[in-house]
């Protein structure tokens, strides 16, 4: 049974099972942000707590917003896409620019679906996004900012008046993504580790694993490790 972690007054987070990354839910007025979608293997278990929460109760617009191309964050968002719409919501796909072309084009090769023994089915992505673009849900404004490292198109979304910062798989809890996949790269990493250490951070939501709490000493630690790579 999935446990839903509520954090006031509008975001909740939703644990990965197995493979799949977190899923994060952020409602301002009648409008969603849904921050990836896992593997899309355990949607219906993530859609019998959101339909046992009422979390889309009155929603009318919907963003699927994926921090990045790998399966494990997209291979839901057709299923979610089609649920939403069943449920009269306007649904929109965004990502950065450079991860929509993967999405757009279906390529396996920078997906990795074929790692998870699964097949992606490309979409058109509505929003393309650049660094220091706003999404905006409700009357809330989200910053995105361009975090490549993981991939050449990662980004983080900073919601400022909670001081909330969605790190997808750049930032996690004592740790960082890796960079060892296709269009990963190290010193972009390293650049945009150095940048998110300078944003006044209350809770860090990760694309797995637990939240951050207590972001400067994570981003201390995090610090030490890089410089043993360097």
């Amino acid at each position: 049974m999935i446990i839903p972690i509520e954090i006031p007054p509008n975001t909740v987070m939703f644990k990965g099972i197995s493979l799949d990354s977190n899923i994060y839910l952020v409602r301002d007025e009648n409008e969603v942000l849904l921050v990836d979608t896992g593997t899309g293997s355990f949607f219906n278990s993530y859609k019998a707590v959101v339909e046992r929460e009422m979390y889309l109760s009155e929603v009318s617009r919907a963003i699927i917003l994926n921090t990045h191309e790998h399966f494990d964050h997209i291979g839901g968002n057709w299923l979610w896409k089609e649920y939403l719409e069943g449920l009269g919501i306007k649904v929109f796909f965004a990502s950065h620019e450079k991860t929509s072309k993967s999405l757009e084009k279906g390529d396996d090769h920078t997906i990795l679906s074929y790692y998870y023994g699964r097949h992606y089915k490309p979409h058109k992505v509505d929003i393309k996004l650049k660094d220091g673009d706003y999404l905006r849900i409700g009357s809330l404004e989200l910053e995105v900012i361009h975090t490549p490292g993981h991939t050449s198109g990662s980004i983080c979304l900073y919601e400022p008046n909670e001081m909330l910062l969605f790190t997808g798989d750049t930032v996690f809890y004592h740790t960082v993504g890796r960079t060892d996949m296709p269009t990963g790269n190290f010193e972009d990493l390293i650049k945009s580790i150095e940048r998110l250490r300078e944003f006044q951070v209350y809770i860090g939501l990760p694309g797995h694993g637990k939240m951050i709490q207590n972001w400067k000493e994570n981003m201390e630690i995090i610090k030490r490790l890089i410089e043993r790579y360097i």
